[in-house]
């Protein structure tokens, strides 16, 4: 079995696969960085730590690279099983031609076997979106053989890989805990039994749970913890009244969630518990300057805190928690981070109302209020 993996990164190594080759695929990864590239091509193999109470190493051997834009990319794309990708949503408008070629390629050499490709991205229906550009680039004859033979299935994923510094470049570290889902009514074929990944008929409640409670209260730690003047994400766990804050904020997101799947109220509390158990292992080394940067995208309309406040909205809920998150995350001042800046640019041109109207979309009076005030409460 072969797996093509778009993204040669750290997600991509320690999460997406090493989980694929423990499952005895053959893996190349497709990148853009030549280095690294010729680095995986030398080694052939590396490590990935589990950080844990009890650390272990796993060996991920029978690897091979090849850049993106290469010739050889398309033949691999035709010969294999799967394909997946690891590069984050903005980049996926950049290898929706190489994908498209690569089905124009394998209809070309009448390779007939299904193979399914699945974006392994922080965004509700990556995959889809990812089909749509791809699509845009196929003849109508082409669309019609790649529904027959190509799946793009969605999925939602869920590993903390932390930033880490090793004497060898490829080795990465990760936690203990992944989860990822697929949506098996996309599927072409079947795919054998990988460890960890879940099949299932109802993706987006499992996407959404996982977004707006594990990205929700990771980015709101961060936030929260960088105005507090901490370093590390399991800091801040340490911090009674951050992380009373932050389970208030998860709390607040779940309850639109169970408004809107149905949830287990008490199963929900135990996820949120679990979540954050893993938030506070001192062995991950998480920077909150890491987990909180880009803020201005993070506060977007669809993501971490916007969205759940307008599912909160239509439910007639609360929602002054999640919108002091969203303070808090106006309020970053990372080093490095043009998105900061961009912020207090914004706010400094068009006033605080009409910034955040901007950054997330919200046009409710009584959510802009409640995001002024814990602003205001912020920069006292």
């Amino acid at each position: 079995m072969k797996a093509l993996l778009f993204g040669a990164g750290k997600i991509g190594r320690g999460f997406i696969g090493a989980v694929l080759r423990k499952s005895g695929y053959d893996i190349c990864f497709a990148d853009v960085n030549p280095q690294l590239i010729d680095l995986i091509n030398t080694e052939k193999q590396y490590l990935v730590h589990i950080l844990d109470i009890n650390r272990y190493d796993e060996l991920i051997d029978g690897i091979s690279a090849v850049h993106t834009d290469s010739e050889e990319l398309l033949d691999i794309f035709t010969s294999a099983d799967i394909a997946t990708t690891a590069v984050s949503m903005k980049v996926l408008p950049a290898i929706a031609p190489t994908i498209a070629n690569g089905i124009k390629h394998r209809k070309t050499r009448q390779n007939t076997a299904p193979m399914n490709i699945v974006a392994c991205e922080n965004g509700i229906r990556a995959t889809s979106l990812l089909k749509t550009m791809v699509y845009g680039l196929l003849s109508e004859e082409e669309k019609t053989w790649a529904d027959r033979y190509i799946g793009f299935a969605d999925s939602s994923v869920d590993r903390i890989v932390p930033i880490t510094t090793y004497s060898h470049q490829l080795e990465v570290a990760v936690e203990a805990f992944y989860e990822w889902n697929v949506d098996k009514k996309q599927l072409k074929g079947t795919l054998p039994d990988i460890p960890g990944l879940h099949l299932t008929d109802d993706l987006t409640a499992h996407l959404e749970r996982k977004l707006f409670t594990v990205n929700t209260g990771h980015c709101a730690t961060a936030f929260l913890g960088n105005i507090s003047g901490y370093t590390y994400i399991h800091e801040c766990l340490d911090d009674a009244k951050l992380k009373a804050t932050v389970t208030d904020i998860m709390r607040q997101s779940g309850d639109a969630l169970i408004a809107k799947f149905h949830f287990d109220r008490q199963a929900h509390e135990n996820y949120i518990n679990i979540v954050l158990g893993r938030f506070a292992n001192p062995y991950i080394k998480d920077l909150t300057s890491r987990v909180g940067h880009d803020p201005k995208r993070k506060l977007g309309p669809k993501l971490y805190f916007s969205y759940p406040i307008s599912m909160a909205l239509s439910s007639h809920l609360p929602t002054d928690k999640l919108s002091l998150a969203i303070a808090a995350g106006m309020s970053e001042d990372i080093s490095g981070d043009p998105q900061c800046e961009e912020i207090r640019q914004l706010i400094l041109q068009k006033g605080l109302s009409q910034a955040i109207t901007e950054i997330t979309g919200q046009t409710s009076p009584v959510v802009i209020q409640q995001i002024t005030e814990a602003y205001n409460l912020f920069h006292q």
